[in-house]
């Protein structure tokens, strides 16, 4: 895991990326513009504009917001996404946590 002092938000979706690197359930893909990493075809996490960017549950989303740890993902004015977050490279830990909450969820509602 990198160093938190130095470490910056390539270096922390790396981190990231390569937990889910070769799970047969979870691979990476194009999407938001960036590498994006799926689970059962769908995303569940990228790097966007050098913040995490997730689809978690709407509850959980507005948990994050309020506390000031994330930020509702839009695509435009007016367009806020209620199931995705963004949220600033504050630690990987804390990524790698945030990831595996988005991967479970996004599994849960293709089953």
């Amino acid at each position: 895991m990198p160093k938190q002092a130095n470490a910056s938000a390539e270096d922390f979706y790396r981190a990231v990326a390569a937990r889910y690197a070769g799970k047969s359930d979870a691979g990476r893909s194009k999407g938001f513009g960036s590498n994006a990493l799926k689970v059962n075809g769908k995303i569940f996490a990228s790097l966007t504009k050098g913040r995490l960017l997730l689809k978690l549950p709407e509850a959980r989303v507005d948990v994050l917001v309020k506390s000031k740890k994330g930020t509702r993902f839009s695509t435009g004015a007016g367009r806020a996404k209620k199931e995705w977050v963004t949220v600033g490279p504050n630690s990987a830990r804390e990524w790698l946590a945030l990831a595996e909450e988005a991967r479970a969820y996004v599994s849960a509602l293709a089953g």
